[in-house]
Order: C-alpha cells, then sequence, then structure tokens
C-alpha cells in the first residue's frame, strides 16, 4: 500500500493517550436489523462515552501532546461533536479551549460545549465559515488552531477505532464509514488495509453534502457552493487537499445517499437496536437500504458515530410525535 499521512506505530502509541472511557467500545452483532437491510450487520458502537461521539478519540490525543508542549490556548471550528470533544479533553488537562460553530447548529451541541466550559463563538454562516473564523482567531491570539481531518492526531485518533476492529470483530467484508472531513475514514482504512486488506472500506455521505464524494471519484478536490442536508457533522463545502490525498489511498467506494434514507436508517436503529443517533451515524444503514444487492449475505460493519441530536428535530424526522 502506497504511505498515508498516518503511521501505524503512532496510532498504536495514541491508544495510550485516550481515557479509556473512550476506548474499546461496543462492537456487536445486530439481529434485529438484519431481516430489513438483507445482510449480517454488526454495529461499533461511538456513542456510548462522555460526548456521545468518536470524536474525543482524536481530541484526546491533541490534547496530552499540548500538555508541556505547546501553548495552554487551543481553538477549532466545529459542527457540534469535536467542539464537545475538545471542550472535555482540555478542561480535564487545564487547557483554555474556544470553541468556533455556526449559529444554526444544533442547539443540543452549542448547549453541551458550553457546559464543559469552552469559550464559544457563533458566526452567522456553515461549518466553512467557522472554519475560516477559527483561523483568523488562531492567528491573531497565537493559539494552537486544531483542525480536523488535517491535524493528524485527530485521524490517528479515529484510526484506534479501526484496531479495535481488527482486534476483536469476527471476519467482515466491509465497513461503512460516515464521510465527512475525512479523519475517521482515513484513520478507520489505514489500519484496516494494512491489517485486514480482504474488508472494503465504503465511505457514505449525503447527497445534499456531496463534495468529499465528489473529490473522491474526479481524485481533485470539488467544493460545493452550499450544503443541504439534516447530517451537520458532515455537511463540509471544502475537503482538505491532503486528507483527500489519504482517502484516495484506503477507501475502496464513496457512496451518496438520500435524505429520506438517512431518516429511515435513524428509524431502524431506534426500531430494532434501541439507539438514538443523529443523522450522520445512520448513513451506514442508509447505505445498505439503498443497495441491497450490493450487501446481499455479505456481514457489514456500520460505524455508529455520533449521538448528540436536538430532541425536538429527531422526532419530526423519525415521526415519534404521537407514538
Amino acid at each position: 500500500m502506497q504511505e498515508t499521512r498516518l503511521d501505524t506505530a503512532r496510532i498504536r502509541a495514541a491508544r495510550r493517550m485516550i481515557d479509556p472511557v473512550f476506548l474499546d467500545t461496543p462492537l456487536y452483532r445486530c439481529e434485529a436489523l438484519e431481516p430489513g437491510l438483507g445482510c449480517a450487520v454488526s454495529i461499533k458502537l461511538e456513542t456510548a462515552n462522555p460526548v456521545r461521539s468518536f470524536k474525543a478519540r482524536g481530541t484526546e490525543v491533541v490534547a496530552s501532546r499540548l500538555v508541556g508542549n505547546g501553548p495552554r490556548a487551543v481553538v477549532c471550528a466545529s459542527a457540534g461533536n469535536l467542539g464537545q470533544a475538545l471542550a472535555w479533553s482540555g478542561r480535564r488537562r487545564g487547557l483554555d479551549v474556544t470553541v468556533v460553530a455556526s449559529r444554526f447548529a444544533p442547539a443540543a451541541k452549542l448547549d453541551r460545549i458550553r457546559a464543559l466550559d469552552a469559550r464559544l463563538e457563533l458566526v452567522d454562516g456553515d461549518f466553512d465559515m467557522a472554519r475560516e473564523r477559527a483561523a483568523a482567531i488562531a492567528r491573531h491570539d497565537g493559539i494552537r488552531l486544531v483542525e480536523d481531518s488535517l491535524d493528524i492526531e485527530t485521524c490517528e485518533g479515529a484510526a484506534t477505532i479501526g484496531l479495535e476492529l481488527v482486534d476483536a470483530a469476527p471476519p467482515f467484508d466491509a465497513v461503512l464509514i460516515a464521510l465527512g472531513g475525512g479523519a475517521l475514514a482515513t484513520g478507520i482504512g489505514h489500519v484496516l488495509k494494512e491489517s485486514a486488506p480482504g474488508a472494503e472500506v465504503i465511505c457514505v455521505q449525503p447527497l445534499g453534502a456531496p463534495a468529499m464524494t465528489h473529490s473522491w471519484h474526479r481524485r481533485r478536490v470539488v467544493t460545493t457552493d452550499s450544503t443541504d442536508t439534516i447530517a451537520d457533522g458532515v455537511a463540509g463545502r471544502r475537503p482538505i487537499p491532503a486528507v483527500l490525498d489519504d482517502l484516495l489511498l484506503v477507501a475502496d467506494d464513496a457512496v451518496l445517499v438520500k435524505e429520506a434514507s438517512i431518516i429511515a436508517g435513524m428509524r431502524m436503529l431506534l426500531d430494532h437496536a434501541g439507539l438514538v443517533v443523529e443523522p450522520s451515524a445512520a448513513l451506514g444503514v442508509a447505505a445498505v437500504l439503498e443497495d441491497r444487492d450490493r450487501f446481499a449475505g455479505r456481514h457489514v460493519v456500520t460505524i455508529v458515530c455520533g449521538g448528540n441530536v436536538d430532541a425536538d428535530a429527531y422526532h419530526r424526522w423519525v415521526g415519534l410525535t404521537g407514538r
């Protein structure tokens, strides 16, 4: 395999920097989902932790390396989950954390960032506008800018999920990974291509936020003017070139799914697995729903990557009102 920016020895070392509460998350066969999907399904549950997403695997590595070796203040842009994770990791280590987010981000995510003692600045735009503002703050204040997916710590932290899949799972044929900035996909993909090359690495993105998927297929950065999806956690418009380069080496496919399929996936995870998930976490199930023939008779692992969702919006999406 050609080399990515990631290093397996560093990934193994990263496990020692991450609070154990974020490691060895549940991985289990979910037979209740299988009749509706037509394949064997295992869930890797990344919501069973204090920030209810996989993001703290990366922020734990960032924060650990900063202590004693860098500025005591950090800033990041976030759709919500990274901000919570960095706030949690920073508070534990005495770092001053600023998070820049869109004021249109889910209120539940913004409330948790504030509750974790981070300074929250809101912009009147989307995630990519928040990225620009976070970079400006870092330049002006001379503090560390944490850039999800570009900073290798975020990718190698996420890659520890891949180590757990390889070490614990029975043989599986494909892993379905939500695709946003790319840290999750490049991290897990790097480990699988090295240690379980027979497993197909399939990235899944909403049709309404297709920039990274289009970039993967065209093998060059493709940007979009806007996004239109309920899956806010993966709604970027401007892929990072270095991350795309890694993704081209480790992903076997990148697919787009409709909003209706994302909602159906959320409802299936609630009804058949008892899981309340945010839209990004249902992308893997949505991919199977849209292409059952591709996965028929195969064993699929889906990464349930986040569970931070506004209750009112969730109720509307999955139709709980009146149940």
